[in-house]
């Protein structure tokens, strides 16, 4: 085989694309069976969850309560598919919570000030994606863990949020056109789940249809491969948190105009469940292996056992070590079957 051919099939599997032997074979449903184990063992849990919230309460299963939880996971699953990414490169963004509290602060204070609510949204995704820029900056061309750059990160946002609120919260005019974002409905549905449903399907074509994607994946498996592969990982990596920090600032919006007010004390914690919902779908804290639907799944498992504790009228102090409990049994479970297929 001559150089040039070979140098062709290389690039091709650095960028994801199949060689024609493996395209003349395509993987039985077995393979592909086994190859989705995570995801697989993510659903069946999340369908063994609902049915026992379903058995021990009277209204989970019930219309109403089912449209609530769409409602309410709808900022977490728009933040888990950019995290997604984020820790498929082998990354990671802790500081989506205070972004949570810095950018509901200013929502309400930019309402209060006069500016227009569109503009508002506009400048505050903004925002966050400056954000995200930044702290990408500090991890892909400087060298420092992402680790301590979102640690980082989260006391500074969460710091300027309260010196902003001085720690009271900030209301938003109910009679805002702004709070349909949080509360309006369109052809019976939520409207924060819409957006997120939006959201979700702008990441999975991202992910899964595009070279941006391809690289992401790559970088979490194999970073030196795709850097001979002429790709230039440090932009691919500074933008995957330019995403984290756009996605969060849209979910803080969503949230302020659901609760009609900006607080810099909201998402305290947010960002450990947005990262118990991508790795319980099956993507891997290591990077190099991610999928969107398993974070759809992991979202809604995490809504999900939230909402049942509640309704089954669970000691609020017994909530998050039950809830804890629960999602590191799933991603253990999860982590064992994707070792077994491995092996396999």
């Amino acid at each position: 085989m001559s150089t040039a051919g070979s140098t062709a099939m290389s690039e091709e599997r650095a960028h994801g694309v199949p060689g024609p032997a493996k395209a003349d074979r395509p993987p039985g449903l077995r393979h592909q069976v086994m190859a989705n184990g995570g995801v697989a063992s993510i659903f069946i849990f999340f369908l063994a969850v609902c049915i026992l919230f379903g058995l021990v309460t009277d209204s989970f299963l019930t219309e109403a309560n089912i449209l609530n939880i769409l409602r309410q996971s709808a900022p977490l699953l728009i933040v888990a598919t950019a995290m997604t990414f984020v820790i498929t490169t082998g990354g990671i963004d802790l500081s989506v919570g205070s972004m949570l509290g810095l950018v509901g602060a200013l929502s309400a204070v930019l309402l209060q000030a006069g500016v227009p609510w569109p503009a508002a949204l506009v400048g505050l995704v903004l925002l966050g994606a400056l954000i995200g820029a930044v702290q990408g900056f500090f991890i892909a061309y400087e060298g420092i863990p992402a680790f301590i750059v979102t640690l980082a990160g989260l006391g500074i946002i969460r710091g300027v949020a309260l010196l902003i609120t001085q720690g009271y919260s900030i209301p938003v005019d109910p009679g805002s056109a702004f709070v349909i974002i949080g509360r309006g409905w369109v052809a019976g549905l939520p409207l924060p789940a819409i957006i997120a449903v939006a959201v979700l399907a702008l990441g999975i074509l991202i992910f899964t249809q595009t070279r941006f994607g391809r690289y992401v994946t790559g970088i979490g498996a194999n970073a030196e491969a795709v850097r001979r592969a002429g790709v230039n990982i440090r932009r691919v990596t500074m933008l995957v948190y330019v995403l984290s920090g756009a996605a969060a600032a849209l979910a803080a919006v969503v949230i302020a105009a659901r609760l009609g007010s900006g607080s810099a004390n909201a998402g305290a914690g947010f960002e450990l469940d947005v990262i118990a919902a991508v790795v319980l779908g099956g993507t891997s804290l290591f990077g190099g292996r991610g999928t969107m639907i398993g974070t759809v799944l992991g979202a809604l498992t995490v809504a999900v056992i939230g909402n049942g504790l509640i309704l089954a009228h669970m000691s609020p102090f017994l909530t998050p070590i039950i809830t804890g409990v629960i999602i590191l049994i799933a991603i253990w479970l999860n982590f064992r079957i994707f070792r077994t297929t491995t092996r396999r």
